[in-house]
């Protein structure tokens, strides 16, 4: 077999590499899936194609654990994928055509790939702001990556001052980890209380709370509409006429997800690319997960999920299929975050605007809260409550009518 490494003759055409797999993205779903398909089969030949510079690794450590755990470093990073599992692993390449009528793929390195299955995991593309000259500046950064860490760490260590604009998970969490790093941080967001869009107002206001006691300026109720990115530093005009002035700014307004490939290969998309129980596309031998899959949740329906548990158990299930395990996917994922020692997860959906029933143990620092609508649980919050993921998800599968005063004590006091 030719290595993806080797470099065709002057001249030549590319010859044709032919893998058992592909897995077309070098993320986390790509490390679950190539140990996926090694628990199926141990031999079958294996390719991870990425256009990242560095193999799969842990990406909620980017944000969290790497800032904040002195005994976490970047040795405890990287996931072993190549030598765990065998696979190739090829780095700096983007795939540019995908047929799966021929079971053939190409990439930007003039080489093309026979398969017999492929798993697209390209995951998304981060939302970058909208910064005169932002893209040229190292003052300006998205943060999706390993490199981005690297990029975001360095100027911690040299700024006075960084901005970070969203309020959501990334945001929140580097706001986090900046001000811990005694960065004078700024977090810019669209709600008018930091949490707002997910939370209750009183555990909004908690959380905001979190934020200020800490040191980070909240900026709230904008959005950035323009700026400009210069040698001395980074100035966001933001909705309304007011401007956030700092040394660096980094994005954490989530990702574009990136179905490009389908798309142009005639796979069906939506919110994501379209997969049944069983992870499949509607074409042959052509597979999806991770952040970029619109699957059937067998507890709350067709929906897209942009967090860790997804990958790994979504890895994993996709590549026990690519070996022909024909298995369907039954796990409900999970969501979490860290900032400031407070850990909270949940499952279903968070949405600060639905009614909400609150069972504190302890009033605003250990408790659960249930999301209703229509009647019925949609979502489950647990705020440091630890391993009640499966009591979430059962009661997320209970029809209404909801009775409202069977919830207090449910969950939080098996946890107690």
């Amino acid at each position: 077999m030719t290595s993806p490494h080797q470099a065709p003759a002057a001249g030549a055409a590319p010859t044709p590499i032919a893998y058992d797999h592909v897995i077309v993205g070098g993320g986390m779903v790509a490390d679950a899936a190539a140990r996926g398909i090694r628990e199926r089969d141990a031999d079958a030949t294996i390719a991870i194609i990425s256009d990242d510079i560095d193999e799969p690794y842990t990406r909620p450590a980017l944000s969290k654990k790497l800032w904040t755990d002195p005994d976490f470093t970047w040795d405890d990073v990287p996931l072993g994928t190549a030598d765990d599992t065998g696979a190739v692993v090829v780095l700096r390449t983007r795939v540019t055509a995908l047929r799966p009528d021929a079971h053939e793929l190409d990439t930007d390195a003039g080489d093309t790939y026979p398969y017999g299955t492929v798993l697209i995991a390209t995951g998304g593309t981060p939302v970058a702001l909208p910064i005169e000259g932002g893209g040229a500046s190292d003052r300006v950064l998205t943060f999706r990556t390993a490199e981005d860490y690297r990029h975001l760490r360095a100027l911690a260590a040299q700024a006075d001052r960084i901005a970070v604009v969203g309020g959501g998970y990334i945001g929140s969490e580097l706001a986090a980890a900046l001000v811990q790093q005694g960065v004078d941080t700024v977090l810019v967001h669209s709600t008018a209380t930091l949490g707002a869009d997910v939370f209750p107002a009183d555990l909004a206001d908690h959380f905001a709370g979190m934020f200020r006691d800490a040191g980070v300026e909240l900026v709230g109720g904008h959005e950035v509409v323009g700026g400009v990115a210069g040698d001395a530093g980074v100035r966001l005009d933001l909705e309304g006429g007011a401007t956030v002035v700092a040394d660096a700014v980094v994005s954490g307004l989530g990702i574009e997800v990136q179905t490009e490939l389908a798309e142009s290969s005639g796979i069906a998309t939506g919110d994501g690319i379209v997969v049944d129980a069983h992870l499949r596309t509607d074409r042959a031998d052509v597979f999806a997960a991770g952040d970029v899959a619109e699957y059937p949740d067998r507890i709350l329906g067709c929906r897209r999920v942009e967090h860790v548990d997804n990958a790994e158990q979504m890895g994993r299930q996709a590549g026990r299929n690519l070996a022909g395990a024909g298995e369907e996917y039954t796990h409900t994922p999970y969501y979490y975050s860290v900032v400031f020692g407070t850990r909270y997860e949940a499952v279903g959906t968070l949405d600060g605007s639905l009614e909400t029933v609150e069972d504190w143990v302890e009033p605003l620092e250990r408790g659960v809260v249930y999301y209703l609508d229509d009647d019925r649980v949609v979502g489950v919050l647990l705020w440091n409550i630890d391993d009640r993921t499966d009591a979430a998800r059962a009661v997320l599968t209970e029809d209404g009518p909801v009775d409202r005063d069977a919830l207090i004590g449910r969950i939080r006091e098996e946890a107690s």
